[in-house]
């Protein structure tokens, strides 16, 4: 072979990936812009990185008309997503653009641990900024959506409040004034008190008596009455 046509076929392996770069930044760009603008909001912060991509095994050219961007059929909110960036032409073609996505959001996070049954007030929880694409349970972030509301199972301290950890209403709430339901050998007695925590129907919490100002446990069994338990 001779020295020319080695020469020229070496410049043709270096051109060919530049004739590809062009494009392909452009659909890292597009990738990157499109991500954003699907997940901005008022108090959002999204960081999307589009992976480098290998022009070495790319023939594209650039593309006349703009390009169509989307994500996979069924494809949800992920740490990494596949981008899909096309140029529809004729014999054009199809990008899938590996994107880092990060979408910061604030969120009701617990500052102390509560235990199943516990009622969530203002003062169990802080809102902090969390990346959302990483909560796969879901979060919440908004006060209203505990209002009477206890947890179904425990959560420790730094955890954010998911829609899946919340039951009930809850049926008795701290300072609730409640009827105190004492049985013994078959006789009922009932007083009045007030819940001192708060819980659905089998949760466990402490009530003053009304009358005697002793503080008792109780089990809630429908909304403002509880029973004293030993």
């Amino acid at each position: 072979m001779s020295c020319r046509v080695l020469a020229t076929l070496l410049l043709g392996a270096l051109v060919l990936p530049a004739h590809a770069a062009e494009p392909a930044q452009a659909a890292r760009a597009s990738a990157e812009q499109w991500l954003r603008g699907q997940y901005e909001a008022p108090g959002t912060r999204v960081v999307a990185k589009a992976a480098e991509l290998d022009t070495r095994t790319l023939d594209l050219a650039p593309c006349p008309v703009a390009t169509g961007v989307s994500l996979q059929s069924g494809a949800r909110l992920m740490p990494r997503m596949t981008v899909l960036v096309r140029c529809p032409v004729p014999d054009g073609w199809t990008l899938h653009v590996p994107v880092q996505l990060q979408v910061f959001r604030q969120v009701l996070v617990l500052v102390r641990p509560l235990q199943r049954g516990d009622g969530v007030r203002a003062d169990d929880v802080h809102m902090e900024e969390r990346d959302i694409t990483r909560l796969g349970y879901g979060y919440v972030s908004d006060m209203a959506d505990l209002e009477g509301r206890t947890l179904a199972r425990a959560l420790g301290a730094g955890s954010v409040v998911t829609p899946s950890a919340l039951g009930g209403r809850s049926a008795v709430k701290a300072g609730d004034q409640v009827q105190l339901v004492s049985r013994l050998n078959g006789i009922e007695v009932r007083a009045s008190g007030v819940a001192l925590g708060g819980g659905d129907s089998g949760s466990r919490l402490k009530v003053r008596n009304g009358s005697s100002g002793k503080v008792i446990d109780a089990m809630v069994m429908a909304p403002g009455e509880v029973l004293a338990v030993p």
